[in-house]
């Protein structure tokens, strides 16, 4: 294999000495054709500026915005919030990783392969010696296979209730890692310890130093949402048959809640993996990252191209011509179901705005990417905003406050103005959050015409 590769270094350093065509400057040839197309699911936002912030009185006098103006680059967002069934292919996702693992581990060699000829496997940092193989079904008729997942995977003794065969969801684990970019792009030398609430690891992180595994933070964080939530939000009231909210079929594209946004941000990672593996597996090398928007993000794509408009769908009213609600809020005290839906209502109901984006306002808040501090509109730059805030373990809780937006279907029409910000703790789930994934794009933007510049 060596004697092989040396011929094959030769060629590579002789060819780089090739000053290109008649000694001119042609940059590296060949390259690969780039085109960027919609992500499946996603509309295009076209860069542009807004004046970010409110656009009416601050009610709760909260004095945590101002109206600044600022430039966004172009990016994709998801059309609508990310539901129940799309949410359940990660969950299933790592239970069936999960179970591979177990038993390749277990030394079943029809569950794992000594080369990776996919690009799939449970873990890409740690070289485990072995891949998974995703194209082999767990075959539950063997008997030592299904004695094996049963005993890990599945709720045992005192835990089961009725005797009924349910999975442990507390197994359901997602390891990934992130790149600590700000760490890698701090000029003072000081020392800063970072930890998620689910790390597993602190690290470091100085400008220059030769080890960059010291940025590459590594989480592990329990997938599963909080089915529970719908009866611990409400303490005084009966939502006990919403705990089958998430599993239940009639539930599948109603938006996920009981997510923390450390489990959204899992949800981020895992959803860029499937797509760079599959983009791989067919020969494509340019890598493509989901992620949060951020709180500028949000808002931009919010307002659909309608500057300085209370709402998504534009104008001063929450209610249409004919008195009828625009959105999934509390239009009255006492009164849920005037809008049409006493909790959540399906991710594609009421219209979309100018972006073709679906419940920008009402349904359920959503995540931002952004940590939440009253003065930060008057610290974060006028070009593509944002603040982020990796919290540490012994960190107060104001430190673990993230944006959210958009308000839900719990909340009066002030939340679900465009430019109404609030907050949630990261490590808490509610039956009122959910969230969407955006992509940012790569260039200048769609539809520009170089003439225009010359």
């Amino acid at each position: 294999m060596k004697k092989s590769f040396y011929p094959l270094l030769l060629v590579l350093v002789l060819s780089s000495c090739y000053s290109g065509p008649r000694g001119e400057l042609f940059g590296v040839q060949p390259r690969e054709e780039w085109v960027q197309v919609n992500p499946y699911g996603m509309n295009y936002i076209h860069y542009g500026s807004y004046t970010m912030g409110p656009n009416d009185q601050d009610v709760p006098y909260a004095l945590d915005a101002r109206s600044k103006t600022v430039t966004i680059p172009a990016f994709y967002m998801d059309i609508h919030e990310i539901s129940n069934n799309e949410y359940r292919q990660f969950v299933y996702y790592v239970r069936d990783s999960l179970y591979l693992d177990a038993l390749a581990q277990n030394d079943d060699d029809r569950y794992f392969r000594a080369e990776n000829d996919r690009g799939q496997e449970l873990d890409r940092f740690v070289n485990k010696g072995y891949v998974l193989n995703w194209e082999e079904e767990v075959e539950w008729e063997d008997e030592d296979v299904f004695d094996l997942l049963y005993d890990e995977f599945w709720l045992q003794g005192n835990d089961r209730f009725r005797d009924i065969p349910q999975l442990d969801a507390r197994k359901l684990n997602y390891r990934y890692y992130w790149i600590d970019f700000h760490g890698a792009a701090n000029k003072d030398g000081k020392d800063e310890e970072y930890s998620e609430v689910n790390s597993i690891n602190q690290l470091h992180s100085v400008r220059g130093h030769s080890d960059r595994s010291q940025f590459i933070i590594e989480e592990i964080i329990n997938v599963y949402p909080d089915t529970l939530c719908w009866i611990h939000d409400f303490s005084f009231g009966y939502n006990t048959p919403l705990k089958d909210y998430f599993w239940h079929p009639a539930y599948d594209d109603y938006p996920v809640v009981g997510v923390t946004w450390g489990q959204a941000k899992a949800f981020t990672f895992w959803r860029t993996q499937i797509l760079n593996e599959w983009k791989r597996f067919n020969g494509e090398t340019i890598v493509q990252d989901f992620r949060m928007p951020s709180e500028a993000e949000w808002e931009f794509a919010s307002r659909g191209g309608l500057e300085l408009n209370l709402y998504p769908w534009g104008g001063p009213y929450i209610r249409n011509i004919q008195g009828c609600p625009l959105a999934n809020f509390k239009p009255m005290r006492g009164d849920y179901v005037e809008d049409a839906g006493c909790y959540t209502v399906p991710i594609e109901s009421y219209s979309p705005n100018d972006y073709g984006l679906f419940q920008m306002a009402g349904n359920v808040a959503e995540w931002t990417n952004t940590a939440y501090d009253e003065a930060v509109y008057d610290f974060t730059h006028d070009m593509s905003p944002e603040y982020e805030y990796h919290a540490k373990v012994d960190d107060p809780p104001s430190l673990k406050r993230k944006v959210i937006r958009g308000g839900s279907w719990k909340d009066i029409g002030y939340f679900c103005q465009t430019g109404t910000r609030s907050y949630e703790y990261q490590d808490t789930a509610k039956s009122y959050i959910g969230f969407r994934c955006v992509m940012s794009y790569l260039g200048r933007g769609k539809n520009v015409d170089p003439q225009d510049f010359n």
